[in-house]
């Protein structure tokens, strides 16, 4: 039971003077506002920090990089994105952007992969359909905050790599990815790459690539936001640097890892 003499409040097991609680309510008042101008000042410093070139500020850049850092360090290949069933994928199936899509290909068209500088070989469309086909269904999800159950079919990235014996590229850190006008491209890590549900896929629910999903080939790559799902693909390159990255020059992190 609180107990009150003139000039006096108990609580608990001890007694404060009227004094001494004006004496901790200022010094509460004045540590909440030390703190809240450090952090005007701190956020003000950081919104009018230069960005570099179309970049983002250097301190949320360093910011990224150490969580994709930390990311990368609980990653594991044999971690699978969830399974759905076909019959719960999306019959009407979103786009999410369309960088690089403008115009038509034609038949001509075949993937270049780049081996090393001054050796590349193409791939026709008709040398990966004789490649052992995988199927993955998952909740495809994009950095807009929407996710979709989509169902995908194709070649699997490692089978690809060891059909066409690079296991020499397997063993670097990075594969680059870019779409055949150059306007958009990716970069992803290796290990993520080689995850069992990545594949480069030449069908939707069943069905060739519509021209606006991708067509002919696609990265579909469950691990990672739609960002790095590089549509029309025109050129394959593999690297211990970071490939260039077009949402990464925009801003966005890196690594955009589930």
């Amino acid at each position: 039971m609180k107990t009150k003499r003139p000039g006096k409040y108990q609580f608990g097991s001890g007694e404060l003077t009227e004094r001494q609680i004006k004496r901790r309510t200022l010094l509460a008042f004045s540590v909440f506002i030390i703190c809240f101008s450090m952090g005007c000042l701190a956020f003000a410093r950081l919104y009018n920090q230069p960005p570099v070139a179309n970049d983002v500020q250097p301190t949320l850049r360093n910011v990224l990089e150490a969580n994709e850092k930390l990311f990368s360090l609980f990653y594991s290949r044999s971690r699978e994105a969830k399974v759905f069933r076909k019959t719960d994928a999306a019959a009407d199936v979103r786009q999410n952007g369309d960088i690089g899509m403008d115009g038509e290909l034609d038949t001509t068209w075949r993937l270049q992969v780049v081996r090393s500088p001054g050796d590349t070989i193409l791939v026709s469309l008709d040398d990966l359909k004789a490649l052992p086909k995988t199927e993955v269904v998952f909740d495809f999800k994009c950095v807009e905050g929407w996710s979709q159950v989509t169902w995908w079919g194709g070649v699997r990235f490692s089978d690809f790599m060891k059909k066409y014996n690079l296991a020499t590229q397997m063993s670097l850190k990075f594969v680059g990815m870019i779409t055949p006008d150059e306007t958009y491209y990716v970069g992803n890590d290796m290990p993520s790459m080689l995850q069992p549900q990545t594949i480069l896929a030449y069908e939707m629910n069943g069905e060739p690539l519509p021209q606006e999903q991708g067509y002919p080939l696609r990265l579909i790559i469950p691990v990672k936001y739609g960002i790095k799902h590089l549509k029309r693909i025109g050129l394959m390159y593999f690297s211990n640097d970071k490939p260039k990255d077009y949402w990464f020059e925009q801003g966005y992190d890196y690594y955009a890892g589930l």
